[in-house]
This record gives C-alpha cells, sequence and structure tokens, in this order.
C-alpha cells in the first residue's frame, strides 16, 4: 500500500522539542499514524516529496514561516499540492497548509487585521458543516488549539468555509470529499498549548499576563484530534491499537 506523505513545513521552537516534541511526532501522536506507514519529507530543509501518485494522502504541518514571504520550497511545495489536487489526492492541512493549499487554489492569505489568534479557543460549525460526513457528529461549538499570526481572507474559488471562529473567518475549508483544512492544530493537546503560551511570554514580557490568562483556559481538544485521526483512518494507516490521548 502507498504511504501516507507528512509534508513537514516546519519544526516547533527547540524548547518545545526539547520538553513536548517535534511537528512531526506531534502528528504521529495525536494522529495515531502508523510511524512504518508515513513518508516524513522536511520541504523545509530542502526535502522533496515523490510524485502525489506514489501516496495515499498528505498531511501538511504548520510552520514558523509564512505564506506570503513565498519562500522557494514553499513556493515547490504550493506547486506540489497543485498537482495532488488534479489526481483528487485526500489532503489535510493544518495551519500553514491550510493556508499553502488556499494561496496554490488562488485565494489570499495575509496577516489578519485582528493580529495573532491563540490559545484554546471555540470555534463554531457552519450550515455547510452538516453536510459533510466528516463533521456530522461534531457538536456545533468545540475547542481548538491555535497559534497564527496569518490567515485565509479570502478562500480560494471551490473553497467551502465550514467553521469560524470569534476573530476567524475561515477555521475550516472543505474541497470536495478528499480535503479538508485547519487553520487550527488538531496536534496539539494541551501541554502542548501550554508550552508555545510560556514561550510567547518569555519572548513577550510586556504581555506575560495575557499569556497567563490564556494559559488557564488551555484544555485537550479532542474533537479537533479526531478530524484528523478520522483523515489518516479513511486511509488505512492509523495504528492498530493506539487510542485517543
Amino acid at each position: 500500500m502507498k504511504p501516507l506523505l507528512l509534508m513537514q513545513t516546519g519544526d516547533a521552537p527547540q524548547m518545545i522539542q526539547q520538553e513536548q516534541a517535534n511537528f512531526e511526532q506531534m502528528f504521529l501522536k495525536q494522529g495515531n499514524i502508523d510511524a512504518d506507514r508515513v513518508h516524513i519529507v522536511h520541504v523545509l530543509a530542502g526535502e522533496t516529496p515523490l510524485p502525489p501518485e506514489d501516496y495515499c494522502g498528505v498531511v501538511i504541518t504548520g510552520s514558523a514561516a509564512m505564506v506570503t514571504e513565498r519562500l522557494p520550497w514553499s513556493e515547490r511545495a504550493a506547486e506540489w499540492l497543485r498537482q495532488a489536487m488534479r489526481i483528487n489526492l485526500p489532503i489535510f492541512g493544518v495551519c500553514y497548509g491550510h493556508q499553502l493549499l488556499a494561496y496554490a487554489l488562488g485565494g489570499e492569505v495575509g496577516y489578519h487585521p485582528q493580529g495573532m489568534e491563540v490559545g484554546t479557543l471555540e470555534i463554531e460549525l457552519l450550515p455547510a458543516a452538516r453536510s459533510d460526513k466528516r463533521l456530522a457528529t461534531l457538536p456545533a461549538r468545540f475547542n481548538v488549539n491555535l497559534i497564527h499570526a496569518q490567515s485565509v481572507l479570502t478562500p480560494p474559488p471551490g473553497a467551502e468555509v465550514l467553521a469560524r471562529s470569534q476573530q476567524d473567518a475561515c477555521q475550516i475549508l472543505r474541497y470536495g470529499d478528499n480535503v479538508l483544512t485547519t487553520q487550527f492544530h488538531p496536534e496539539f493537546n494541551g501541554a502542548i498549548m501550554q508550552r508555545y503560551l510560556s514561550w510567547l511570554s518569555e519572548l513577550e514580557p510586556a504581555k506575560q499576563q495575557t499569556y497567563r490568562l490564556k494559559q488557564q483556559q488551555v484544555s485537550d481538544t479532542p474533537f479537533s484530534q479526531l478530524l484528523l485521526q478520522d483523515f489518516v483512518a479513511s486511509l488505512g494507516v492509523q495504528q492498530a491499537l493506539a487510542g485517543v490521548g
């Protein structure tokens, strides 16, 4: 069977890698992905994936980079994704991956006018979500873990918006039956979100009180995790006995 491509577009901050995990390990654990069935390609480091036809699907990670920088590795990844869309490859994009696919298909990505959206926050499913089998069993509102400065400001042609937060109008985008992208991070558990807020507090001492208040609201986000796990299960590349954790 063809492997799942994990397109790694960045790395977690060093302190989070040391205390928790890097992005690829987060996805393997929270997505319940069988490590023997995944091909991890670190495009930020210059690695190149095989042609889309060689994979059963692709998960695109987040990144500290910005899509609007149009870095060479990111532009190559965008072209790869356009090719993947042409063959209807199943895709699950997260944060940078969510924005990169939207950009690749003609959407507008940029800095959100209200600034960074970060912490454990509530999103709301829109009526269109009820016609999607991947979302139909989820509650109308549920918590997700977020950290992003840029957003999809205008979805590309053919994309449907399925969820929003108070700040961001494009929390979930659907591109037909095989492609779903999320601005939030289903690979973040509560502990990882806590460490991100601690990291931000160290970077921005003037906002320490704000980040401490956000830390009090942090939690695991099992419904967002379920979206990732269901995508992995639909491809048959999940671990046989692992549970939600």
